[in-house]
């Protein structure tokens, strides 16, 4: 009987973590927001609506970056977002590699975990997000300011993600300064 007690218990714990959640801004995170993406219809039609999909500087995608500030200073996932057929799909979700964005056309996305756990769950919105500081954004503000409300869905995309927000991302081990 213990011994059918002890394979269940570490069974669980095996199925624990092969089912936890990853850590925010990760690249697994951002795999998984790249799928999020694609099942958004407001962020698959409207940013194809408006034209901002096709203003790619040519390569074919845009690079949207993201980082926790609370983790470092740099970005740890990246979206790669084309015009596929009428849609703006995501094309690659994971670690940030793009190392030269294009001003005019890429996006690099930054907040405390906090922040980004309130924008994720729709507490406010990008505007009052921008202007409070609470969102650190470097892109084109023209074309963002002319996606709200897309650029709205994209950050209630980021609470439709589960996370794990107690581990910073690519620092194994290492705690957000948000974490209790």
């Amino acid at each position: 009987m213990i011994y059918k007690t002890l394979f269940g218990a570490a069974m669980l714990g095996l199925a624990g973590s092969v089912c936890a959640a990853p850590v925010l801004i990760s690249p697994e995170w951002g795999a998984e927001a790249c799928q999020a993406w694609n099942a958004d219809a407001v962020l698959t039609q409207k940013l194809v609506e408006s034209g901002w999909v096709k203003n790619d500087a040519g390569r074919g995608f845009k690079v949207i970056q993201f980082y926790r500030e609370d983790c470092g200073d740099k970005p740890t996932a990246e979206l790669r977002i084309a015009l596929q057929g009428n849609l703006a799909r995501c094309v690659s979700g994971g670690k940030a590699e793009t190392q030269a964005l294009a001003s005019g056309a890429d996006y690099v996305m930054s907040a405390e975990t906090d922040s980004w756990v309130e924008m994720g769950r729709g507490d406010y919105g990008p505007m009052r997000a921008m202007i409070s500081g609470s969102l650190g954004f470097d892109g084109p503000m023209g074309e963002a300011m002319g996606n709200m409300k897309p650029f709205e869905s994209f950050l209630l995309l980021v609470g439709k993600v589960p996370a794990d927000t107690q581990q910073c991302p690519d620092q194994p081990g290492k705690l957000s300064a948000s974490a209790p």
